[in-house]
């Protein structure tokens, strides 16, 4: 089975972290939410990818080439107007084969457990095109599901009132037929459209989510994705070529990659991860759930708290940060 991941969009809600890169792009626990999703699918056994591209393409692609995603055949398709979900999924329209069933993913959405995995089941039990859904915190924002008794989705309402919430909401990930470009063509492209006339003709079931899941597309949202992705960590990593003086302190799970230099008398508490290239000074604190991109730089007497660092970003000595995020190549 293909699969489609959708990543063209800019993301106006998370401005101005995705002002220099596409959403799925945004970093978490070291790694971006795409690498997340490659993995996983990785994971579930696909390995044909099409990746769907439009705001700050290149460096989506440029990013995806340094990885090693060994085994994955990671192929891309421009949206060049930003027209919208089903106008995304239209571009793709000649890689899928008549007949053929095809896994759409929301590029924006993550899960620490393999969502990937569970929908396939569903789609193999139901022998139907399958939806997953889910329980989020809070349900107004998304497109709400309502179920039968035989899992078969009965109605969506998108951007619901207060006044008509179903339980459950798409969680971004679903297996359809080829035949649903025909339905997106037919209704003016609108994702919201097609599925609602999928639901009212050949019908679509819907697979359980009951892990976590997170669709992140405001700030603070990434601080909520890192601490998702670092709780179901369950063994640190050390990379070789790491440096650390006399009296570092390691506690917990922690990922430390390729020529991070760690002064005397630093502190590590984990789960927290650091970024090839990085400088930790001496006597700093780096605690729980943070996260330092590549080449970063933390002075002498520096404390981080709860922080989602980006790339190239430099905090001078004795400062403090704590429950935020840093875009990339900032000072402070």
């Amino acid at each position: 089975m293909k699969a489609i991941i959708l990543a063209a969009g800019k993301g106006a809600h998370i401005s101005p972290f995705s002002d220099t890169r596409p959403q799925p792009m945004i970093g978490v626990a070291g790694r971006t939410i795409l690498d997340n999703s490659l993995e996983l699918l990785k994971n579930s056994g696909i390995n044909d990818i099409f990746v769907v591209v439009g705001h700050k393409r290149e460096k989506l692609i440029e990013a995806l080439q340094e990885h090693d995603h060994d085994g994955l055949n990671i192929h891309y398709v421009e949206q060049k107007q930003n027209r919208g979900i089903g106008n995304a999924v239209l571009q793709v329209k000649n890689k899928i084969s008549p007949g053929e069933y095809f896994l759409l993913i929301y590029g924006d959405i993550l899960t620490a457990d393999n969502i990937f995995s569970k929908i396939q089941q569903s789609f193999h039990a139901f022998k139907s095109p399958v939806a997953s859904i889910c329980l989020p915190p809070s349900n107004q924002e998304f497109g709400n599901v309502f179920l039968n008794a035989q899992m078969e989705i009965t109605k969506i309402v998108e951007k619901p009132k207060s006044n008509n919430l179903g339980n459950y909401v798409l969680a971004g990930v679903f297996i359809l037929p080829a035949s649903f470009f025909q339905l997106l063509e037919s209704n003016d492209s609108s994702m919201e459209k097609a599925l609602k006339k999928m639901v009212a003709g050949d019908g679509l079931r819907a697979s359980m989510w009951e892990d976590e899941w997170l669709d992140v597309v405001r700030p603070w949202e990434v601080l909520m994705a890192n601490k998702m992705i670092m709780d179901s960590w369950t063994e640190s990593s050390i990379a070789k070529t790491a440096t650390m003086e006399a009296n570092v302190t390691l506690q917990g799970i922690v990922k430390i990659e390729d020529e991070v230099l760690i002064k005397a008398g630093a502190v590590i508490e984990g789960p927290c991860s650091i970024g090839r290239g990085s400088y930790i000074g001496n006597n700093s604190l780096i605690r729980s759930y943070t996260s330092l991109g590549k080449n970063c730089e933390a002075g002498s007497g520096v404390e981080l708290k709860n922080c989602v660092v980006m790339d190239n970003t430099q905090i001078g000595r004795l400062s403090f940060i704590g429950d935020s995020v840093l875009g990339e190549n900032v000072d402070i």
